[in-house]
């Protein structure tokens, strides 16, 4: 079987994603193809964002691959599944620009595996992952489809048949991933770094996976739920490839990058730059003062609120007082380049609070962010804690409270977010 795997060419406008707009490295397609070719088929990934395609160029590269399957993904790489955009009009078009192609067509991403049917209502495809995509994928290129599990799938008669429960891979089985040095060279983009303009290619990596914790704002439920960590000598093959390739900078794409002092070791030695998202109340003086040493030069972290009653709002499970976090957030910043505080609009921070503590901050050199207002994504506690259980119409749900309640927006959405109605184009066929 011939297997490609599309990533689509993201455009943004009317979105309210948060998310960054530059190409990353599809690492779930990576690791998927990897597979795909160990169960015995070919696999050829098609990035249509990374290589700039117009549509034209993306179905001539599809259509030279005479794939059987063709796998569309509903977000621009794992590093934004837990905040991809809500509206598929992207994938969508990406479907109706392959489908005359002729091949059966598979959908992956967060849509499918949290609104399941209207994912595969909305995109038209003849099936679509549930949770983590790629020992799925490799599934589909053996099995009879009828038996394989973590699948929504649809009949020729229309029928809609759910097949088993999310899929969570074996993620310290995963090989090391290779890219073409083509893709390399076109990666420009060194993700959230601040501290000197890019001179070489910079790539994402992937050493855990999930998160211990349980915040009500993260969309967890439904994909990349449970914490688990790579083989430090995996992920140092892979790392050592990008360096060989040019790589001057990674970042982990982890949900949190937790202490690891294994990893932190094996990159003291080694030339390349990183960033990381953390806690930073997870992280030890000497354990900070390891990070610095290994290379990382931008830290992004999670504080959300100034308040103890803001910080348990979230479910954040903080053991360390404001002032502690603070005097924390201000020693990393004497051993990493660029380090941000992250606040949410939690109800509990005036702000009165929120200037004297950004104020504070930036006197030692940390970036701290105005309050974010929240988004109630499908598949976070804070959605089912507001609605319950996502159903079918989940995203047009929490698009239109976050409109509703909201006249100020992040300072990357440059113009006020339209309803999923204005973007998406409706169901060719009803949900069933």
């Amino acid at each position: 079987m011939r297997v490609a795997l599309v990533n689509p060419p993201w455009s943004f406008d009317g979105s309210i994603y948060f998310g960054c707009r530059e190409p990353h490295l599809p690492l779930e397609f990576g690791y998927a193809k990897a597979l795909i070719e160990r169960a015995g088929s070919e696999a050829e990934i098609i990035d249509a964002q990374l290589l700039s395609l117009t549509p034209q160029e993306l179905r001539e590269r599809v259509a030279a691959v005479r794939p059987d399957l063709i796998v569309v993904t509903t977000a621009p790489s794992y590093l934004f599944w837990r905040c991809a955009p809500p509206e598929l009009r992207v994938p969508q078009e990406t479907v109706a620009l392959l489908r005359p192609l002729g091949a059966r067509m598979v959908a992956v991403g967060p849509h499918a595996s949290t609104t399941p049917r209207a994912a595969l209502a909305k995109l038209d495809v003849d099936a679509a992952v549930m949770g983590e995509c790629e020992e799925v994928l490799a599934r589909l290129t053996t099995d009879d489809w009828t038996a394989v599990q973590s699948l929504v799938r649809r009949d020729r008669d229309g029928t809609v048949h759910l097949q088993g429960g999310l899929a969570e891979v074996d993620f310290a089985s995963l090989p090391a991933l290779s890219w073409p040095d083509a893709w390399v060279r076109r990666h420009h983009h060194h993700h959230h770094r601040f501290d000197v303009p890019p001179k070489g290619p910079g790539a994402e990596v992937e050493a855990s996976r999930g998160c211990p914790y349980r915040c009500s704002f993260c969309a967890k439920e439904t994909f990349r739920d449970r914490y688990r960590r790579r083989p430090v000598p995996v992920m140092m093959e892979e790392i050592d490839r990008l360096i060989a390739q040019g790589v001057e900078y990674l970042y982990f794409i982890d949900e949190i990058f937790l202490p690891n002092e294994e990893l932190l070791a094996a990159l003291v030695d080694r030339p390349v730059r990183f960033g990381i998202q953390t806690r930073i109340d997870l992280w030890k003086p000497p354990m900070i003062e390891l990070l610095g040493r290994a290379g990382c030069v931008s830290i992004e972290a999670g504080v959300e609120s100034l308040t103890p009653e803001g910080r348990n709002a979230l479910d954040k499970n903080c053991r360390m007082d404001t002032d502690t976090l603070t005097r924390r957030l201000i020693l990393a910043k004497q051993h990493v380049a660029f380090v941000q505080a992250n606040l949410i609009a939690s109800g509990t921070d005036t702000p009165e609070m929120v200037r004297a503590w950004r104020d504070e901050l930036r006197s030692h050199g940390v970036w701290a962010n105005d309050p974010v207002p929240l988004f109630r994504y499908p598949g976070s506690p804070d959605y089912r804690k507001a609605w319950g259980l996502p159903d079918d119409l989940a995203w047009e749900r929490a698009v239109d409270d976050y409109l509703a309640n909201h006249t100020s927006f992040s300072d990357i959405q440059e113009e006020r977010p339209l309803p999923l109605q204005a973007l998406e184009r409706p169901p060719r066929r009803a949900v069933a």
